[in-house]
């Protein structure tokens, strides 16, 4: 059992930056989870946006935020982070913030989270 709490979420204008944090607690060990943000805009289904297996090395990203998004973890601080960048109006969304049992983090489906977080909601506008 892990709990999550995201949190940085806020009014962004289009082409800034904002940063995300996602706290975990819970009696099992940080990095026994992979970690992943993904996010659900107005009327639309949740969507994965990145996902960092259980030691950081490895991260993921859907097509639409690679190369603008940095998905890190500090396994010592129970802490993931999503650094956005360049942000455009359609990145406005909850994130949300889930674990998943696998290590990996390559399973990155929705229905692959056990874990999530109440979310954060990010808007980006001129």
């Amino acid at each position: 059992q892990v709990q999550l709490e995201e949190s940085g979420g806020g009014l962004v204008q289009i082409g800034g930056s904002l940063g995300l944090a996602c706290a975990a607690s819970g009696p099992r060990t940080f990095s026994n989870y992979a970690m992943g943000w993904f996010r659900q805009a107005p009327g639309k289904e949740r969507e994965f946006v990145a996902t960092v297996n259980w030691s950081g090395e490895n991260t993921y990203y859907a097509d639409s935020v690679k190369g603008r998004f940095t998905i890190s973890r500090d396994n010592a601080k129970n802490t993931m982070f999503l650094q956005m960048n360049n942000l455009k109006p359609e990145d406005t969304a909850v994130y949300f913030c889930a674990a998943s049992n696998y290590r990996s983090g390559s399973y990155n489906a929705v229905e692959d989270m056990t874990y999530w977080g109440k979310g954060t909601l990010v808007t980006v506008s001129s």
